[in-house]
């Protein structure tokens, strides 16, 4: 069956010495994983290799067998040309570290527009907008409830966390926890929207701490959820 979608790049990776295997999140069918042969030696395709970088935003024309295959893509182009995301440091450190989380977290071949749209306008804001440093945080968070696991926000006064739970407790249990400045710089980041981010302040030490409690959260929560190997790059670069 051929489709046109729109796509977002999660990951690319080497095939022999001229092709690509290519994972990308579609509006029509979700996660797909695409074979493009012959794509690295080709000079005059339709499809380039700098379309396939992580977390671009293609407009693609497919042929879906859905028979759990790899998928071909007959063309492509960029819908959204990012300006800052794959040319500043921080911002491509902050695009490797996303695109490793998104492909750890998505699993499903089935339709999900909201959580499409809402990846493809969270990058776009983050092309945008220069106070990034706690994107990653919020864009994680406001993940999990397009995933089913956002926090449970009742008992919000409480002074733990417990992140098998997914909620706010007054007594720790022996599950893993978030407590003390951790927790009120963790709330803080629930109880905004994009436009508020650079509200939050933080060193790069308590950010670090925040953010290894959300992939803890993102490990708990989701079945066979790797770390990416990402963070470390990430935390060197803010750093």
């Amino acid at each position: 069956m051929q489709v046109t979608t729109k796509a977002i790049v999660l990951t690319s990776l080497k095939y022999g010495d001229t092709s690509l295997i290519v994972k990308a999140f579609t509006i029509s069918d979700g996660l797909k994983s695409y074979l493009l042969k012959g794509v690295l030696s080709s000079k005059k395709g339709k499809l380039k290799t700098a379309y396939f970088q992580p977390l671009t935003q293609l407009e693609i024309v497919a042929s879906h067998r859905n028979k759990g295959t790899l998928e071909s893509i007959k063309e492509a182009k960029v819908s959204y040309h990012y300006q800052t995301l794959h040319t500043q440091v921080a911002k491509n450190a902050l695009t490797m570290f996303l695109a490793e989380m998104l492909g750890n977290a998505i699993h499903e071949e089935e339709v999900n527009v909201p959580l499409f749209n809402y990846v493809e306008t969270a990058l776009q804001w983050l092309d945008m907008n220069d106070e990034v440093a706690n994107f990653h945080l919020y864009f994680l968070m406001v993940l999990s409830k397009y995933l089913g696991f956002y926090p449970d926000t009742n008992n919000l006064e409480a002074p733990y966390f417990d992140l098998l739970e997914g909620e706010f407790v007054f007594k720790p249990s022996l599950n893993p926890i978030i407590s003390g400045k951790c927790l009120d710089q963790f709330k803080q980041i629930l109880g905004i929207n994009f436009d508020e981010l650079q509200l939050v302040k933080m060193t790069k030490l308590e950010r670090l701490e925040v953010l290894k409690s959300i992939v803890l959260y993102f490990e708990l929560h989701l079945q066979g959820f790797r770390k990416p190997k990402s963070l470390a790059i990430l935390n060197e670069v803010f750093n």
